[in-house]
């Protein structure tokens, strides 16, 4: 990946989650981009988003997020000047649920409930 991508990526995750947290406060203070990838030609890209919540409550605001793309997509495009404008794809990113549960796992085996006989 070129450093131009690099930084059009960070740039492009730092104005969309500016964009939430500024634009809609309440609906979007559970979401977080967490990461963003554009494609080398700047034609597509995948956004990556926490959501705090249960099952539930992440798909229905993935959902929510998913019906505000174009909105959010407008804001950026006047906010960034580029030749082309990726179209977000926003997907759920759930490294955090796995790290938590990566770390229950690791303390259950180094202080187990119930004692071996």
């Amino acid at each position: 990946m070129s450093n131009r991508t690099l930084r059009i990526n960070e740039l492009v995750q730092r104005e969309i989650n500016d964009v939430l947290h500024t634009r809609w406060q309440s609906e979007a203070v559970a979401i977080t981009a967490t990461e963003v990838r554009v494609s080398p030609d700047l034609r597509d890209g995948r956004v990556f988003v926490s959501i705090v919540g249960s099952d539930e409550e992440a798909e229905a605001k993935l959902r929510w997020l998913r019906g505000k793309a174009g909105e959010i997509r407008a804001e950026i495009g006047r906010r960034i000047i580029l030749k082309y404008l990726p179209k977000f794809d926003y997907l759920l990113d759930r490294t955090a649920a796995r790290g938590a549960r990566i770390m229950e796992v690791l303390e259950e085996i180094e202080h187990p409930r119930h004692p071996p006989p």
